[in-house]
């Protein structure tokens, strides 16, 4: 019996809507939902590629124990009892800064964070690695001190605006915008709009933009300096903004006043007047702008992103209507981590601090091989791939032999399950209750509970559940009354009763309750996900409340069991809640509830950006020439979740891009294999000559080198990335600037 179903995609966070086709348990066809209030029918060739996702050979099925070189199967009971044994011994003789967990929930599981932070938490540990500290802590560190929180950053108001000024961000292949190629399709082909592209190659977004600056890589820093520099020299600078929304303007105007802004600009390779064109522009149309990985993983990222903020500003462009908006949600990405408080960790052996409750993972091979006392000694991976995902696979390989427990808790037995001492098989992403907290809309607030369309094979479980057991094992849970079981079973309005009273009567019950939740409401609803989304609707802060209320939800006491119906009533999605698009700075949380522009800690390090040290620094490597972009956002990766290369029709498709006056003077051709060396290490790869590249830039796909069947399709991006080539403040890798040499095999 075959039936449509209503799902999403998990490739990338826009998670747009899908409807799929099951028949005898197997997804056999995909087409966008159009019913689904936020995609609204559209879809990218990978979200029709999800089959193969679900369906593949490396799919694991039960649980695994490492024995010699090999693997056996055990219990789950087994399993969980060994697991959590040798957790109590190492935190018992080494502390809990012995244990770190990596995980997150990827694209679009993110219920399985709530669980691991807690068990991570209650043994004492505040060491959380996720692919946020690999892309978007810079930026998240630098909204914290403008804003106040750093999870109050903005996105473009791409509805309103009237110029989209996109930096680093090839927005027609990797999203990060809601129905991104319809937006800027739009905006490009409307003669009263600007698309404005700076970006070092002529990428596919580049070519439907109306301006391209084809800057010099790894100069984004000292461009929007002199940007800024322009701008306030010529007096196009919002000054009323400023007075009403802004603080410290006046302590960072000697940053700019005397700039270079000329010079700066000659050394990023571009046309000056082309450059002061864009910023009048950008300082008098209704503007926005949307930065992405070629400046989070590149040179300066910290600071960028700080500059970016300073740019929106001074234009009077932050928290306005078509300008950069902070959009609304229904639980932040993370937390708010104030490095400067003591409460705050630090890792040990390298210094840097958790940024929206994350830490660099391109730091976690060195804590793990420090020699320290108090060094890294096992890791929780869930849902993640390290030994693909993030930079520099040798030093991980190296890493994680040295742990003395590694378990790996994924859908498929994955390159890091492999090096794993257990490995736990998890229920897919379309086989369980789940949903993705992404917030990327504006003015509405949207969520899908993604619930199961097919049966799993085997005894998988959801993380979740996996993370519930061992919680329990390890004696952090309390007890829990009869009483409250027999009030799940009965109705929920009950329940939330007796909740409330087994709360106030236990007092570790608060920072415990997903697993709470997930062990007595978890079996009536058939999920402890679906469990712990009921608790956190009923405990929602004032504002989400103020936003659901302005989408027409009852902003009583019922408010939360009145959502949750919502929720399970529309499996399409909804909007559930809607910001005030006349007080978007009223979300602002510094201690004026302006924008704070002074932050001391970059006075330093954005002085330094000059155009005599930049090029200084830039000046070319004889060794390693060229610069590799190691990372590429196009039709045929998606991160390195889909192992199986028949998604990809038969297509080669990882290839590494030259422009051909490199290829020329290197005397390579089209088409043949090539070997691209750094000091990290060195793959092997075929080469596409094409004039889309940037002479002396490379550029290779992420997502690939992956293992199937005994065969590895592609080449292994991170490998060529050194861990330690990373931000000085954030610790994300400088992936977008690698110094390579590349040579014919």
């Amino acid at each position: 019996m075959s039936s449509w179903q209503k799902t999403s995609c998990i490739c990338c966070a826009q998670n747009c809507g899908l409807e799929v086709l099951v028949e005898d348990n197997r997804i056999v066809k995909v087409r966008p939902d159009k019913e689904n209030p936020r995609s609204e029918g559209y879809v990218c060739r990978k979200g029709l590629k999800i089959g193969h996702y679900q369906h593949n050979a490396a799919r694991l099925t039960h649980p695994l124990k490492r024995i010699g070189d090999g693997f056996e199967q055990i219990s789950w009971d087994l399993a969980i009892e060994e697991i959590a044994d040798k957790l109590k011994q190492i935190i018992g003789s080494h502390g809990p800064r012995s244990l770190a967990y990596m995980g997150g929930g990827g694209q679009g599981c993110h219920f399985e964070a709530a669980f691991g932070v807690r068990l991570l938490r209650s043994l004492g540990s505040q060491y959380h690695y996720s692919a946020l500290g690999q892309e978007l802590t810079g930026m998240f560190w630098a909204h914290g001190r403008a804003l106040g929180r750093q999870y109050l950053h903005t996105i473009p108001d791409e509805h309103e605006t009237d110029m989209l000024l996109a930096i680093g961000w090839n927005g027609w292949m990797s999203h990060q915008m809601v129905q991104a190629r319809r937006h800027l399709k739009r905006i490009s082909e409307d003669p009263d709009k600007l698309l404005v592209v700076i970006d070092p190659r002529r990428s596919e977004l580049a070519e439907r933009a109306n301006i391209h600056l084809a800057i010099r890589p790894g100069t984004d820093a000292l461009l929007t300096r002199a940007m800024i520099a322009i701008i306030l020299q010529e007096g196009l600078h919002d000054t009323k903004y400023l007075e009403e929304h802004v603080s410290g303007f006046d302590a960072i105007l000697p940053w700019f006043a005397d700039f270079d802004a000329r010079a700066a600009v000659k050394v990023c390779e571009l046309d000056y007047d082309r450059v002061r064109d864009v910023c009048r522009l950008f300082a008098t149309r209704r503007s926005s702008l949307h930065a992405d990985l070629g400046i989070l993983m590149s040179r300066h990222s910290t600071v960028t992103s700080y500059l970016e903020i300073v740019l929106l500003a001074i234009c009077g462009r932050m928290g306005v209507r078509g300008g950069n908006v902070i959009a609304g949600y229904l639980m932040p990405l993370g937390s708010h981590s104030d490095e400067r408080e003591e409460k705050t960790w630090r890792t040990t052996a390298t210094g840097f601090p958790a940024i929206m409750g994350v830490f660099p993972p391109n730091v976690m091979p060195e804590e793990i091989t420090s020699g320290r006392a108090d060094r890294l000694r096992a890791v929780l991976v869930s849902g993640s791939n390290p030994l693909r995902s993030y930079a520099d696979t040798s030093a991980y390989e190296e890493a994680f032999r040295q742990l003395d427990l590694l378990v790996t808790i994924d859908v498929v037995m994955s390159e890091t399950a492999m090096l794993s001492h257990y490995v736990l098989p998890a229920t897919s992403a379309y086989e369980k209750w789940d949903a993705a907290f992404f917030s990327w809309t504006y003015p509405e607030v949207y969520f899908q509970l993604r619930r199961p369309v097919v049966q799993p094979q085997g005894e998988p479980l959801d993380e979740s559940e996996i993370l519930t057991r061992l919680a329990d094992k390890l004696g952090i849970l309390p007890e829990i009354p009869t009483s409250l079981y027999d009030a799940a079973r009965s109705n929920r309005m009950q329940f939330g009763m007796a909740l409330m009273q087994y709360a106030q009567a236990e007092p570790s019950a608060m920072k415990l309750m997903p697993f709470i939740l997930g062990k007595t409401l978890g079996p009536v609803l058939g999920s402890a996900n679906t469990a712990a989304l009921w608790g956190l609707l009923q405990i929602a802060p004032k504002s989400f409340r103020e936003n659901a209320g302005r989408a027409g939800f009852d902003p009583g006491m019922a408010m939360g069991e009145q959502l949750f119906q919502a929720i399970l009533d529309h499996p399409e999605g909804l909007w559930i809640g809607k910001c005030d698009t006349e007080n978007n700075l009223g979300s602002v949380q510094t201690a004026d509830g302006k924008i704070d522009l002074h932050i001391p800690e970059l006075a330093e390090w954005v002085q330094s950006i000059t155009a005599e040290k930049e090029e200084a620094a830039l000046r070319p490597d004889p060794e390693y020439p060229l610069i590799l972009t190691a990372g590429r956002h196009f039709d045929y990766n998606a991160n390195t979740i889909m192992r199986d290369p028949a998604w990809n029709d038969g297509r080669d498709a990882c290839t590494m891009l030259m422009h051909p006056a490199d290829a020329e003077a290197l005397g390579l051709e089209n088409g043949q294999m090539v070997r691209i060396a750094t000091e990290a290490g060195q793959e092997e790869v075929r080469l596409e000559v094409t004039d889309a590249a940037r002479a002396g830039q490379v550029v290779v796909p992420h997502g690939f080198g992956l293992s199937y069947e005994g065969e590895t399709y592609g080449a292994n991006v991170n490998r060529l990335a050194k861990n330690t080539n990373r931000d000085r403040l954030a610790g994300t890798p400088l992936h977008r600037y690698v110094p390579c040499r590349v040579e014919a095999l």
